[in-house]
């Protein structure tokens, strides 16, 4: 054992203390609390999804001839295709939602100040990433209304200025929903995307190594002379317990509510109704109440805006440095993004 010991050391010359000091970062005691730890929800169920979307592709054909059939098959033939189905879906929309919620964390707590705008930032792509991954996964189904919901979207794209009919060729592998539009949401949906995803993961964790986290301290805490517990193992048993709950609570949700099949795709037959997954109901409530480019412009300027939060924000403290702009403006945003995905969610499918 020892010759062999020597061999790994002399190749990998870390020692044992050396990788304990690297992995073993002591963790504010705020991140108890588990609303503190939905960056680790989304990551966990990222690694489903990968598990999950490799064994679907299996047997999923991209391409508008098979997709549809490969998709049957998978629901109704294969052996628990229906379950892994409905776990990737479950575990999608968790995702997203984790996401969502782990942003709004962050913004409430001040998370993306300095030294963190760049931080913020890298969360933000990974939140685009991950609402693009949502898009394109829910189009490979090849039913009517993911058919004419990327059509529809396809269609927003290129009213964007400038690069708008750009992007809508590189979406859809052309002018219009094609033969080969599916090949290119597979390809997105199932390399270019994740690829990216973990170079965005990568890149977010390391700053946070880094940086450390943004601590905390609460009111029952003041008295603790300890401030710090162990990454390890005391957080990550938090974490494995999160996963856990996490498993039993898709497995529920997939055999409760189980992914259905609607139509096969009609290129000939427009549904009277439209509508994207719920992720997108806030986006497409927006584009109803308002004309296609003052939609489109808008929604970019509140995407930059987000971007930019960090040295916005900074610049509101540094002249009214008891302002609580920020908290009111978020209070307000939440409010209107829950107002409008119910609005769009209470429209009759």
């Amino acid at each position: 054992m020892s010759v062999l010991s020597n061999w790994f050391q002399n190749r990998i010359p870390i020692s044992g203390n050396q990788l304990k000091e690297l992995t073993n970062e002591p963790v504010p005691n705020h991140l108890k609390r588990w609303w503190f730890c939905l960056g680790g929800t989304p990551a966990y169920l990222f690694v489903v999804q990968i598990i999950t979307g490799i064994l679907l592709a299996f047997y999923y054909e991209p391409s508008t001839g098979t997709a549809y059939q490969s998709i049957d098959y998978i629901t109704n033939k294969a052996n628990y295709g229906w379950y892994l189905r409905s776990v990737h879906k479950w575990a999608a929309t968790l995702m997203i939602a984790s996401v969502i919620l782990h942003q709004m964390r962050v913004y409430f707590t001040g998370g993306y100040r300095a030294p963190r705008e760049l931080n913020w930032m890298v969360g933000m792509c990974l939140l685009i990433c991950t609402l693009m991954t949502g898009f394109t996964g829910y189009s490979l189904v090849y039913e009517q209304l993911s058919y004419w919901g990327a059509t529809v979207a396809a269609n927003i794209t290129d009213t964007v200025p400038v690069i708008g009919g750009f992007l809508k060729k590189m979406l859809i592998a052309g002018d219009a929903y094609n033969e080969k539009t599916l090949s290119r949401f597979f390809i997105l949906h199932g390399a270019v995307l994740p690829a990216v995803m973990v170079m965005l993961l990568g890149i977010h964790i390391t700053l946070i190594r880094l940086q450390g986290i943004t601590e905390f301290k609460f009111p029952d805490e003041e008295n603790d002379k300890k401030t710090h517990f162990s990454f390890f193992p005391d957080h990550l048993y938090t974490e494995l317990i999160i996963g856990l709950v996490l498993m039993i609570l898709l497995s529920a949700l997939a055999t409760i509510f189980p992914a259905s099949l609607g139509p096969v795709a009609d290129p000939t037959v427009t549904p009277e109704v439209i509508k994207p997954e719920w992720f997108f109901y806030v986006t497409f409530r927006w584009l109803k109440l308002f004309s296609g480019s003052v939609a489109v412009l808008s929604m970019g300027l509140i995407v930059f805006t987000m971007f930019v939060w960090p040295f916005i924000d900074a610049w509101v403290r540094r002249r009214w440095p008891a302002s609580e702009f920020s908290v009111w403006l978020g209070i307000i945003a939440v409010i209107s993004i829950i107002g409008l995905t119910v609005w769009e969610a209470a429209v009759a499918h």
